[in-house]
Formats: structure tokens, sequence, C-alpha cells
């Protein structure tokens, strides 16, 4: 059975903040290659994390279209953040 959208969402929520490296220091973050801000796309991607997590936490139901775009958004992110040898 799937999940409903809020369990879903949370769920997404859930793995990127264990994909994406939102602890690492300023400095590594801004250290050698970059081809694309990580620092501020973190920054983003964290604030749009947080919106969510309140949102669901006040019992905003989201629709599959707010899954969906939380999910490209944050594979884009992942992709810079993998050419800026960013990830383990």
């Amino acid at each position: 059975m799937k999940p409903k959208t809020p369990e879903a969402m949370q769920r997404l929520i859930d793995e990127i903040r264990q994909v994406l490296p939102f602890d690492m220091p300023e400095a590594y973050l801004c250290d050698g290659v970059c081809k694309g801000c990580s620092l501020k796309l973190l920054d983003y991607l964290d604030s749009e994390l947080a919106g969510w997590e309140s949102r669901l936490y006040d019992g905003e139901v989201p629709c599959l279209a707010d899954i969906q775009k939380l999910a490209k958004s944050s594979k884009k992110i992942y992709k810079v953040l993998e050419k800026n040898d960013l990830l383990g």
C-alpha cells in the first residue's frame, strides 16, 4: 500500500537530510572546484525542507506535484554537489 502524501513527503525530507551534506563546514563547501554554489544551493534546499517540515507539522497535506517538485530540486542539487566532489 502506498503511503499518504504527508508520510511520503516526510520520508523524502528524511532521505534528503541523510544523503546531502547539510552539516559540512563552509570551508569544505567552498574549496576546490566549483560548478555551482554548493553553499547557496544547500541553504536554499534546507530552507525548503524546513518550510515543508513546518507545514506538515501544522497539518498541511502536500499534493503529488509538491513532492515531485521537491524531489526534482533535490536531484538537481545532488548532481551539482556530485560535480563539486562533495559527496562521499
